[in-house]
């Protein structure tokens, strides 16, 4: 079932909508958010007959096209801060708990058998480290018969929540990266190629062999990608899941009062998967009406796609978090 899910969603079409008569909601942005997204709307319109049209266009997209009032919804996984909600006359709230994990096109080297730490990642990507034989690398992982190949880094080319979960990781733990390069939906990458949302990025990988990029973890697992393990902030080598991914969120606290503001990236947890994120929806304060039709979808997505999500390995949001996020609606006179 998860095989022929991921199947459905994760695919190369930057758009996933299903036409009937009846209600259309319009969205786009986050492609970290797709596979499970378009998932939720195909079970919704099933149930309900009301479609969702969803552009992934990568973050930086959906927060302009929510910004310009094109769409009902924007979904990035790079939360605004309240001010520049207060500015673009937003309202924000989380919908899922996920990963971002590094994947490799390594002959013979199998999916967690790569181990990787973030000052390793880092240089990498700043393009020190330029051989999969750097003693930097060989020491991480003494058992791997490693070759002297050139790494070709991949990338986002462009505006992407994903680079955004990405960069602030690597702005945590490599002083070097904070300062020369920074965190942010879009970057000066020092290195390598950029592809087009996470699908491109995965493509890029599984063609091209020795290099290394990052994606959501669904599209790791369609592309049947390479994922590296991680040394995490407690020390700990940890494997992407969904329970890393709920041992990074156990200590998040969301705060409706700052719209849920929040990253999760190096998560104290000794078990946390220490890339993970957080796709937030972003919806006009004006369109009281429309914003009741869009959670109404959004409400149905926390009380029936639970069972969905962990097929395609992220985490639902606990149901305290949801309560929170009801009484968020109900003040803001948008609950469904």
């Amino acid at each position: 079932m998860k095989k022929r899910l991921l199947s459905a969603v994760v695919a190369t079409a930057a758009t996933v909508s299903f036409a009937t008569a009846g209600e259309t909601i319009t969205g786009a942005g986050s492609t970290f958010v797709y596979p499970v997204l378009s998932a939720w709307a195909y079970q919704y319109y099933k149930e309900t007959g009301v479609k969702l049209n969803y552009q992934s266009i990568g973050s930086g997209g959906g927060i302009r096209q929510v910004t310009n009032r094109t769409v009902d919804f924007g979904a990035s996984d790079a939360p605004l801060k309240p001010k520049q909600l207060d500015e673009k006359r937003l309202y924000q709230f989380p919908v899922i708990i996920g990963g971002v994990v590094p994947v490799v096109n390594i002959p013979g080297v199998k999916p967690g058998q790569l181990r990787l730490d973030g000052y390793t990642l880092c240089h990498i990507y700043m393009g020190h480290i330029k051989y999969w034989d750097n003693p930097k690398v060989k020491n991480l992982n003494p058992s791997l018969n490693l070759p002297h190949k050139k790494i070709t880094v991949v990338h986002r080319s462009d505006g992407s929540g994903t680079t955004a979960i990405f960069t602030h990781y690597l702005s945590a733990v490599c002083q070097d990266w904070k300062e020369e390069v920074g965190a942010g939906k879009s970057v000066k990458w020092p290195v390598g190629i950029g592809g087009k949302g996470n699908e491109g990025v995965a493509n890029y990988v599984k063609r091209l062999k020795y290099s290394i990029g990052y994606v959501e973890y669904a599209y790791a697992k369609q592309s049947r990608l390479s994922h590296a393990i991680m040394k995490n902030k407690a020390g700990n080598f940890v494997a992407p899941s969904v329970d890393t991914f709920k041992a990074a969120a156990a200590t998040a606290n969301f705060d409706p009062k700052k719209h849920f503001y929040l990253w999760l990236v190096n998560a104290p947890g000794k078990d946390a998967w220490p890339i993970a994120g957080t796709p937030f929806v972003l919806e006009p304060r004006e369109k009281q009406e429309r914003n009741k039709i869009v959670n109404k979808f959004f409400k149905w997505v926390f009380e029936n796609g639970d069972q969905i999500a962990l097929r395609l390995d992220y985490v639902p949001l606990p149901r305290e978090l949801k309560g929170k996020i009801y009484k968020y609606w109900e003040e803001k006179g948008i609950n469904p």
